[in-house]
């Protein structure tokens, strides 16, 4: 794990556009926050959890302090993917979320776009941000599991294209009445979809490339979700990331990336990797975080699915010896 980086150079801006009450507290210009990815639980084993007492710990990152937690849009439980995610749908799940819980950020990364008609996904995403208070960010993502494009009848190979159109279409369903023709549906402005975004516009973070070219994702969307990087090159993706949205208008979007963590008990464990993470003590992640901060990171989802110890500990833990050093300004 390479921790050398240089400082980040200050961004002059105050802060990131306000878009609603989750997006504005976790994405915060030259900080980092940190949430959690669900479900909140060890399943190292196997592709699907048993989403023991999922809901209790939902309650229990809110109640620590984590600043959100981040469901996943898998319709198949892909073998070759090897990962059921949550296995509720999201949608749902968030419904359940947004009534059970005050004030954490309640996240999805990513729906997959093009396996979803835009309408649907617009008015559903638009329900949980309301019924939630504005809580919701929704992460937008074009699909790699080419397996369930046939199980609904996609084309794999356009699905660049058509995650653009959802994309524009789910934007236009903010506004009043609108007017537009794209491949999923035309509106002629005589009907509207209700409700509307708590703030008039959903928070939309694309993952990846999804397909995209880099300058599309800086223009359109309203954050960046990448990936585990050596720190120096993460760094390297960062700077170019800030200066194409920087170079639009002059302003600032967030970034975050997902960590799976193996948190040992002994808190000087150096980092050992494992997928997309690293089993390490709590001084090293608190170091490993620190530099992601320095380089401009604005968020990590922790993942705990390879998690050795005991899940309420690990959030314990987490929460005594790491959020502090995150929690504000």
């Amino acid at each position: 794990m390479n921790t050398e980086c240089k400082t980040r150079k200050p961004v002059e801006d105050t802060g990131f556009q306000p878009i609603n009450r989750a997006y504005n507290a976790v994405f915060r210009p030259n900080r980092l926050s940190l949430g959690l990815v669900v479900p909140i639980e060890t399943y190292a084993k196997g592709p699907v959890p048993t989403l023991e007492r999922h809901l209790e710990r939902v309650q229990l990152a809110e109640a620590l302090g984590f600043a959100a937690v981040w469901l996943r849009d898998v319709p198949f439980n892909v073998p070759t993917f090897g990962d059921a995610g949550q296995t509720y749908d999201p949608f749902v799940y968030l419904g359940l979320l947004a009534g059970q819980t005050q004030r954490i950020a309640l996240g999805v990364a990513s729906i997959i776009l093009p396996l979803r008609h835009p309408a649907h996904v617009a008015k559903a995403a638009a329900t949980v941000d309301v019924m939630s208070g504005g809580r919701l960010i929704l992460g937008v993502a074009s699909g790699d599991r080419p397996e369930e494009y046939p199980a609904l009848n996609r084309s794999f190979s356009d699905r660049g294209a058509a995650f653009r159109e959802s994309f524009d279409y789910i934007r236009q369903m903010s506004q009043e009445s609108p007017t537009f023709d794209n491949a999923f549906g035309h509106l002629k402005g005589g009907m509207d979809m209700l409700p509307k975004p708590t703030s008039g516009k959903l928070p939309l973070l694309i993952t990846g490339g999804s397909q995209q070219t880099p300058e599309w994702i800086a223009q359109n969307g309203d954050g960046w979700m990448t990936y585990p990087r050596d720190t120096v090159m993460q760094a390297r993706v960062i700077r170019d990331w800030q200066a194409r949205v920087e170079a639009l208008d002059g302003t600032d979007k967030p970034i975050m990336q997902p960590l799976y963590v193996d948190l040992t008990e002994d808190p000087n464990t150096r980092p050992q990797p494992i997928h997309l993470g690293f089993r390490l003590g709590v001084n090293h992640l608190r170091a490993y975080l620190q530099s992601l901060e320095q380089i401009g990171m604005n968020h990590v989802a922790l993942n705990l699915r390879f998690n050795q110890a005991d899940i309420e500990t690990t959030l314990k833990r987490l929460a005594d010896d790491i959020l502090p050093e995150f929690a504000g300004d």
